[in-house]
């Protein structure tokens, strides 16, 4: 039998985000946890300033801007989602050691490693070329 709309009501889910507020302080305290929780994301927040800064004052053109971006954005996404990873199988394993979560764990962690490797060389390819084209005036 099919539940009336009074009924689904009532069932509200209580984690739902009911409005863009709501939705987006949750996001903004995940974020807030990941920075004081991960030191590993600290480091790429601060390595992403110093590309920012040095792309700055390169005067880099937008599709060289819009690399670095998706080369940042991406390092930090999968560092996030590593963290998440990472918590949701300690959440189910109870902090016992498993081959399974140990699996879990260490391709997260080389999903990151990727990203990072790619984000090397696109700051290299972009960033390298404009400071050698400086060096070499």
């Amino acid at each position: 039998m099919p539940m009336d709309l009074k009924d689904k009501k009532q069932v509200r889910n209580c984690w739902k985000n009911h409005n863009f507020k709501e939705s987006l302080r949750h996001a903004l305290a995940g974020l807030a946890c990941v920075w004081r929780d991960e030191r590993n994301f600290r480091f790429d927040v601060w390595a992403a300033a110093g590309v920012i800064i040095l792309g700055a004052l390169l005067r880099l053109q937008l599709i060289e801007w819009l690399w670095l971006g998706w080369a940042i954005m991406s390092v930090l996404a999968s560092e996030l989602w590593n963290t998440v990873l990472e918590n949701v199988v300690d959440l189910v394993t109870d902090y016992q050691r498993h081959p399974l979560a140990k699996k879990a764990k260490d391709m997260a962690s080389a999903a990151v490693l990727l990203n990072a490797i790619f984000a090397a060389f696109v700051g290299i390819s972009v960033l390298g070329v404009r400071l050698w084209q400086l060096l070499m005036r």
